[in-house]
């Protein structure tokens, strides 16, 4: 009777575990010439000037195929790029034309990416969740935030998520710490969606939907994901835009520094 007793709690804490923990962060599946292919081929293409086009992301559909073809090597459609590269006339026809290409070319402005920047007061909003709740900024004062914008399509901000989790949430899970992940321009059947799946990896966030981008229009433009640190006294003392290696890490440590204040 005790071994059957051990067992069946031993069943119960794996069964925990394994419903609590991260899924693994998917990977970027690379297709050329309907084939998956590897970034050092990319690489060669591109430095040969070969490539004509890279797209991320792909149909519903599109990535149905591929799986007919590929199986379980195809995982969601977001993380797909589809790279289309030059013939052998193609591409000497594309070198002509840049060598007779005389046009001067103009060094394009950088884009603006922050509406609001490290110092300013952070634009109060109310948030509605995906589970009907509501949050306020302004009644989080007292408490560190960290406000990240992102999207159902945007496979940057989805890789992302996955090292919340453990770089992010767990190491300030007993501080006076708050995330509030907000999807901007999306509907919130979409977004509720998109949840569904990320809350089953063990994403379970403040998702947020800001659907006529109201909260976006006040505090950002341009490329996503981006996140905003926001100290006790609602003032912006760490920004960051995109998924680059290390992006995690520095917010980690500025959210250190605010919360020992």
């Amino acid at each position: 009777m005790k071994k059957i007793i051990y067992l069946a709690i031993l069943l119960a804490t794996q069964f925990f575990y394994a419903q609590n923990q991260v899924a693994k962060k998917p990977e970027t599946v690379i297709i050329i010439n309907n084939e998956i292919a590897t970034m050092e081929q990319v690489m060669k293409y591109g430095n040969e000037g070969y490539i004509k086009s890279m797209n991320k992301g792909v149909s519903e559909q599109e990535r149905n195929e591929l799986a007919k073809k590929f199986g379980d090597k195809i995982g969601d459609r977001e993380f797909i790029v589809v790279v289309e590269v030059f013939t052998e006339q193609e591409k000497i026809e594309n070198d002509k034309k840049l060598k007779t290409d005389v046009a001067e070319q103009q060094t394009p402005e950088k884009q603006e990416q922050f509406l609001l920047n490290v110092n300013d007061k952070a634009k109060d909003f109310t948030l509605k969740l995906v589970d009907g709740k509501e949050v306020k900024l302004s009644d989080l004062k007292g408490k560190v935030v960290l406000v990240n914008f992102w999207a159902t399509w945007c496979a940057p901000c989805l890789q992302e998520f996955y090292d919340i989790p453990s770089k992010i949430l767990e190491p300030f899970k007993n501080d006076n710490f708050v995330f509030l992940a907000i999807s901007s321009g999306e509907t919130e059947t979409a977004v509720a969606k998109k949840v569904v799946k990320l809350k089953k990896d063990g994403l379970d966030f403040n998702f947020g939907i800001d659907s006529k981008e109201i909260i976006w229009n006040q505090y950002a433009k341009n490329a996503i994901p981006k996140n905003f640190l926001i100290d006790q006294n609602g003032i912006i003392k760490y920004v960051t835009v995109g998924n680059a290696e290390g992006n995690l890490d520095n917010i980690a440590s500025e959210i250190k520094k605010l919360l020992s204040k």
